[in-house]
């Protein structure tokens, strides 16, 4: 069944084999080195543009992800600014109203001082002329009393040599009737 060959043709052709196989290699390994010498640059630049590609889109992803973070930062701070002007505009109408309240109030005493200070010239002229109308009654209470004594008679003093008596003296003012 089985044809024997001669050794010599087995030989022979594992020989053809491998020498076919170094020229096929050594064809291949030179063919590639002309290959590579024959590339064309824009598949180089194709390469280039498609590293670019990759690294660009991975820029923009990282990008994108630091913009929705700025985003929700902005929303954050844009509400804690509305806060604070609303807790600020509050606190101005307060200081506002404390002004307007202030005003009135230093108004009120002024006016309340104006009127303490009338009160008070009031009091101190009342006050003289409480101490004149005591100072009147004292002197018309020891007239009284000198009269009732005696010691004050005008009809029994006696007349100085002019004709006058001594109580009608002008030059002392003195009236003979008390009041």
């Amino acid at each position: 069944m089985f044809v024997e060959l001669p050794q010599q043709l087995i030989l022979y052709t594992a020989g053809a084999f491998l020498v076919g196989w170094l020229l096929s290699s050594i064809s291949s390994s030179l063919g590639a080195r002309s290959r590579a010498r024959k590339r064309d640059p824009r598949d180089d630049r194709i390469r280039e543009l498609e590293a670019e590609l990759r690294i660009a889109q991975g820029d923009s992803d990282k990008s994108l992800t630091e913009l929705e973070r700025l985003e929700d930062e902005l929303k954050e701070t844009t509400v804690g600014i509305q806060r604070r002007d609303n807790v600020i505009s509050d606190q101005q109408s307060r200081i506002e109203r404390i002004k307007a309240d202030l005003k009135d109030s230093v108004i009120k005493t002024r006016e309340l001082r104006a009127e303490l200070a009338e009160r008070a010239t009031e009091n101190v002229h009342a006050e003289a002329r409480i101490r004149e109308v005591q100072t009147e009654l004292s002197v018309a209470r020891a007239s009284t009393d000198l009269l009732a004594t005696g010691v004050l008679d005008y009809t029994a003093a006696p007349e100085k040599e002019d004709g006058k008596s001594a109580n009608e003296d002008d030059s002392a003012g003195v009236s003979k009737t008390a009041t």
